[in-house]
């Protein structure tokens, strides 16, 4: 087990630091009750809270906003608002490369065309490239042979003299700007890390389609934080910028895969803040052949079962509370009765959430209730649905091969849900394609995520969690 990262400390963030309320976020009454996040979260504000908060912006001015800033952050409700960093000077770029010449070459002209990172520290680790790496201007730092990707950043961190260090992928080029953007986020004294957003290099052909709409390092559009069990469950280690004291030791260097999605919980465990930043991007250049496309879906799947080993039932692939799992189970049993019965389920959970809601001395909302409900609801229906044809797509098929009632709901279920994934991006891609590369990259990650769990002998990373408390 890799050794822990620090804990956070308990500073609070600065004044001038400024927040604003995720447009998604629902306001009731009055605007003391805000409902959004991921989990869904509902947080009633106190009359002093409330005036602190008068807009959708606040502005950290004493310690009473900091508080207040902290809670909207840390419940998802509200995201840095904040101008890029003048002169993000202290931070080093540390690269891990192995026999990509021509992208390494590409990543570092990039870097110092860029105003932002043109005369920054840049550490290059070569791990194990058959052919030397030259990379002018940058410390170079060798291994004999490969060690992976976790050993290489961490051989590249331990160069590291400035209190923050940005870790780039050799197949990434990063786009102007993304440096100080990611950098003012750095204000926060409790932020370890934050992303860019990864967007695939122009290119042409059904899988630069594909990677462009759902790529596997593109945890989308709209910032988050990041933390288990959530939207946005982790971040890719192809492109971010950290704070040296957080990571400790850095990456654990016995995983191969998933190294970066253990940093992050670690992170979290230790107190630690991590986001995402759309703003800010990198591209990154996926593949463009079909066998090395599917490789790699497999080859990230398998990743599941060791972070089962360390983190148990973070890593589950299907979140669902058991009342709506009975529910679903109900509705899918088909028939008057099990409908009723589901909506019975439903009904008993909504009467019980209103309960928890009420203020003293006022009655349960339920319509609220219901509202919130009715989401949970089609949240597990999509969780369910994505797990049938994704994760457990093994057992899916063997309830096929076995019933014909399970094949026609499998098939229907794999090209509705294939279709309303593709509503979204209708304007950018044909729904036959984006079907077919969605059904292959699932059959490919499950395929791995199935393997890696045989080769542990261990199915943690198969089993369904509930969510968090809230």
């Amino acid at each position: 087990m890799h050794a822990p990262v620090p804990a956070a400390p308990a500073d609070r963030l600065p004044d001038g630091f400024g927040v604003r309320l995720d447009p998604r976020v629902r306001c009731r009454d009055g605007g003391s009750t805000l409902l959004g996040g991921s989990p869904l979260r509902l947080l009633r504000l106190t009359p002093r809270a409330r005036t602190l908060l008068a807009g959708e912006r606040l502005v950290v001015r004493d310690a009473a906003t900091a508080t207040l800033a902290a809670h909207l952050l840390d419940a998802g409700l509200a995201h840095p608002d904040l101008p890029p960093a003048a002169g993000a000077t202290d931070v080093t770029v540390v690269v891990p490369v192995k026999d990509r010449p021509v992208a390494l070459a590409r990543l570092l002209a990039a870097l110092r065309a860029d105003p932002a990172t043109a005369g920054l520290p840049v550490v290059v680790v070569d791990d194990g490239s058959a052919s030397p790496v030259r990379a002018d201007g940058a410390v170079v730092v060798r291994h004999g042979t490969a060690r992976g990707p976790a050993a290489a950043r961490n051989a590249g961190l331990r160069k590291v003299r400035t209190p923050f260090v940005a870790f780039l992928d050799s197949d990434c080029v990063p786009r102007p700007g993304w440096l100080p953007v990611l950098r003012a986020h750095l204000a926060d004294p409790r932020l370890a890390a934050v992303a860019p957003r990864i967007v695939g290099l122009p290119g042409r052909g059904w899988l630069h389609e594909q990677e462009a709409i759902a790529g596997a390092l593109d945890m989308g559009a709209r910032p988050a934080p990041v933390r288990q069990l959530s939207a946005v469950s982790y971040v890719p280690s192809a492109a971010l910028l950290c704070r040296r004291s957080a990571l400790g030791e850095g990456f654990d260097e016995a995983l191969r895969v998933a190294e970066d999605v253990d940093l992050v919980w670690r992170l979290a465990a230790a107190g630690w803040r991590v986001r995402l930043e759309p703003a800010a991007e990198v591209a990154h250049d996926n593949p463009t052949r079909v066998g090395e496309w599917v490789r790699r879906r497999a080859y990230y799947g398998t990743g599941a079962a060791l972070l089962a080993e360390r983190h148990g039932a973070l890593v589950s692939p299907l979140v669902i509370a058991p009342e709506l799992a009975a529910a679903a189970a109900l509705a899918g049993a088909g028939g008057r009765a099990g409908r009723a019965a589901a909506a019975g389920v439903l009904a008993t959970r909504a009467v019980r959430l209103a309960r928890r809601l009420a203020r003293p001395g006022e009655r349960p909302p339920l319509a609220l209730a219901a509202v919130l409900t009715a989401r949970s609801s089609g949240a597990a229906a999509r969780a369910l649905s994505r797990a049938a044809t994704r994760h457990h797509w093994p057992v899916s098929l063997a309830a096929a091969l076995v019933s014909r009632r399970a094949r026609r709901r499998l098939l229907g279920l794999a090209v509705v849900e294939g279709l309303l994934a593709w509503l979204p991006h209708r304007s950018r891609t044909g729904p036959v394609r984006l079907l077919a590369a969605r059904r292959l990259d699932d059959l490919a990650y499950g395929a791995g995520l199935w393997a890696g769990a045989v080769r542990a002998h261990s199915a943690r990373a198969l089993l369904p969690t509930r969510p968090p408390p809230p």
